[in-house]
């Protein structure tokens, strides 16, 4: 079991930025890929970002390419995703997820945190 806790989120202007974290406990962390997802209201859950085992592989939506960067840090269990250029539409629960393989897709992430509300005003 991998239990994951994300905080960081808040309320922002459109342009403005924030940086999201995910505590893991449980077992190793550096086992599994993980990632971030979102969900907006009345909206499906949607990939945001993932980032290999090791760190040395990152995958983007190409709704947030070149605006958020994800980062992790086995040594403290750690993930990261620093938001840049936030736009309205980027409004809605952030996920942390983690999962034994590439964490890209809901159906592959084994483990999600509770969630974290991101509101980017215009």
């Amino acid at each position: 079991q991998v239990q994951l806790v994300e905080s960081g989120g808040g309320l922002v202007q459109a342009g403005g930025s924030l940086r999201l974290s995910c505590a893991a406990s449980g077992r190793t962390f550096s086992g599994y890929s993980t990632g971030w997802f979102r969900q907006a209201p009345g909206k499906e859950r949607e990939f945001v970002a993932a980032i290999s085992r090791g760190g040395g592989f990152m995958y983007y939506a190409d709704s947030v390419k070149g605006r958020f960067t994800i980062s992790r840090d086995n040594a403290k269990s750690t993930m990261a995703l620093q938001m840049n250029s936030l736009k309205p539409e980027d409004t809605a629960v952030y996920y942390c997820a983690a999962g034994s393989r590439t964490v890209r897709s809901t159906r592959e992430c084994d483990y999600w945190g509770q969630g974290t509300q991101v509101t980017v005003s215009s």
